[in-house]
């Protein structure tokens, strides 16, 4: 479809501590908070820790998603933003999302790949 940019997508790897990597619930909650904060619509979430460490999330929005994956024991998770265009231009927004996520985890970003769809 020509004239139509469906939004930005940033993917990421990032290095943190283990315990920040471990605490699903404290994600959730910096998720919640975010999403709230930018005025986006959440449909669905999943949040699954794992036995031995790490969790995974996938929050559904009516704009697109967020997800994060945690690997505690590599100090490492992997995360990604989309959030289309539909109504507005969401850019900025998913670089609120992802600077409040890194700030968050006290993160070091390993890789940082912005995706215009």
């Amino acid at each position: 479809m020509t004239g139509y940019n469906p939004g930005l997508h940033i993917l990421a790897t990032f290095s943190s501590s283990p315990e920040q990597l471990n605490d699903a619930l404290a994600c959730k909650k910096l998720f919640d908070g975010l999403i709230d904060q930018l005025s986006l619509q959440q449909v669905g979430e999943v949040y699954h820790s794992f036995q031995g460490g790490g969790f995974t999330a996938v929050v559904c929005l009516t704009e697109s998603h967020v997800s994060i994956h945690t690997w505690p024991e590599y100090n490492l998770a992997t995360f990604d933003v989309f959030l289309s265009n539909f109504n507005n231009n969401n850019s900025e927004k998913v670089r609120e999302f992802f600077s409040g996520t890194i700030q968050f985890f006290n993160a070091t970003v390993i890789s940082n790949q912005e995706i215009f769809r």
